[in-house]
């Protein structure tokens, strides 16, 4: 599931890339998160459990992803 929203994101962001016609001061960026906070969470302690990231990596990203709206 993480892969296909992973491959969407890319594929709009590609196909996107050259939408706008303009200069910088005409951009838009638009974020699409498909990925719910508790899967977020899921895979932070998964990352945690593994050794990737720190106690306190963990604690700073884990309070980033319950901060958002």
């Amino acid at each position: 599931m993480r892969r296909l929203a992973l491959a969407i994101w890319l594929a709009t962001g590609t196909l996107l890339a050259g939408c706008g016609g303009g200069g910088a001061d005409s951009r838009t960026e638009t974020t699409v998160n498909t990925t719910t906070k508790g899967q977020e969470l899921q895979d932070l302690q998964a990352a945690l459990n593994s050794g990737a990231i720190t106690q306190e990596e963990y604690e700073t990203e884990r309070k980033k992803i319950l901060d958002r709206e």
